[in-house]
């Protein structure tokens, strides 16, 4: 399968690339919607459109056995490009800067590779909408996706992730939680205001601030077990307009990550105890929080047989199981519906450095991109076909 991949590669490029230069932001993707639409319908593929609100299902195979599905997102970002290639983004202000790409012209491959194969079962192929933001009900492209019945009778479900700091021809696949779950809070410090040459006739809301701070960031290491990994960090703080004014109110917000469901339920009501602070300094507080992303758990046993077809493919040297990351993605959702895994694919040249996602500057090795269908096609042949699983 990866010889035939990379026999390919120029057409994978060629999508990769056009997909490129017309980046969307979430549930926006009407154009790369339409692209992906029209290039499986070329191919032979069964198409369902408006999945999802503006993701795009594929079916492929004969039907009537196991089923599969393959996941790829389609969305950008609000970054302007500086990369300077040929193929840069042609929307001023947006950019590709997550490699969602290179996922959706990899599952566009997988679809090229297995369409002629007339394969038993069915292999479905998810493209997304809007892994990197939530609409106005807080849902991002996964659930939305889910909701709209695009699991429905699903086996298994993989998806992929480029990973700048992997060399191309590296994976890693590990076992349970890989991604955390993201919450979100935003709190106003509320005092009293006044001139800043009579403290005493305030109630500083910036001097609140402090022990607020100083507070929230004790939590992980004062108040959550010290082998539960979490995260909380503040992003934003904003407070005064003049540097003699003492202010009413300072703005916080944040973000809360954990793997663990009873350490993300303790992480809130430490936000709440460590704002309560205020109200022993003579202030006071609001604060709301916002459940994001569901952690991502990779299931054991799907990461096993898709580590053995990536090192059948690859070699195992270059096949690894440690895959942990503080960051989230949406991808959680559907494995939390269906036994799922998320592989890491690595798109770093052999003597380049690594390539940091969400940058201006992000751009990949594009012979990462046979071996990222290779992989999701393999495996999907195999599953269908009963070559591996139980």
């Amino acid at each position: 399968m990866l010889q035939q991949a990379k026999a390919i590669r120029s057409q994978i490029v060629e999508w990769r690339r056009t997909i490129h230069r017309h980046p969307e932001l979430g549930f926006e993707e009407h154009q790369t919607a339409a692209f992906v639409a029209r290039t499986l319908t070329d191919l032979g593929v069964q198409v369902r459109t408006g999945v999802g609100r503006t993701g795009v299902v594929g079916s492929l195979g004969r039907g009537g056995g196991r089923t599969i599905a393959l996941r790829a997102d389609m969305d950008a970002l609000p970054i302007y490009e500086e990369t300077g290639a040929d193929y840069a983004s042609q929307v001023p202000g947006l950019m590709h800067a997550c490699g969602h790409d290179a996922h959706t012209a990899m599952l566009l491959a997988v679809a090229a590779l297995l369409q002629p194969l007339h394969l038993p079962g069915e292999v479905r192929l998810l493209f997304q909408p809007s892994e990197e933001k939530e609409d106005d009900e807080g849902l991002s492209g996964a659930p939305r996706m889910i909701s709209d019945g695009a699991l429905q009778g699903v086996d298994a479900v993989i998806a992929q992730h480029v990973d700048g700091a992997l060399h191309t021809g590296q994976v890693i696949i590990g076992d349970g939680y890989v991604n955390a779950a993201v919450d979100t809070f935003k709190a106003d410090v509320v005092g009293h205001g006044g001139h800043g040459a009579y403290p005493q006739q305030t109630h500083d809301p910036i001097w609140m601030s402090s022990f607020v701070l100083d507070a929230l960031y004790a939590i992980p290491s004062r108040r959550v077990a010290p082998l539960q990994p979490c995260v909380v960090s503040v992003g934003v703080i904003r407070g005064g307009t003049a540097n003699n004014v003492i202010p009413e109110e300072v703005y916080l917000e944040g973000t809360l990550r954990s793997f663990d469901a009873r350490v993300r339920d303790q992480l809130i009501a430490e936000v709440e105890a460590a704002l309560a602070i205020t109200r022993s300094l003579g202030g006071d507080y609001r604060l709301q929080i916002q459940r994001g992303y569901a952690p991502t758990y990779n299931d054991p046993t799907v990461a096993r047989w898709l580590r053995h077809v990536a090192s059948d493919l690859l070699g195992s040297d270059n096949v690894g199981a440690e895959q942990k990351s503080m960051g989230a993605e949406d991808f959680g959702y559907m494995s939390q519906a269906v036994p799922g895994v998320i592989m890491r694919l690595g798109i770093r040249t052999p003597d380049g450095p690594p390539r940091h996602i969400h940058s201006a500057t992000f751009d990949l090795d594009e012979d990462a991109l046979p071996i990222g269908a290779a992989v999701l096609a393999e495996t999907a042949r195999r599953f269908v076909c009963e070559e591996i699983g139980d």
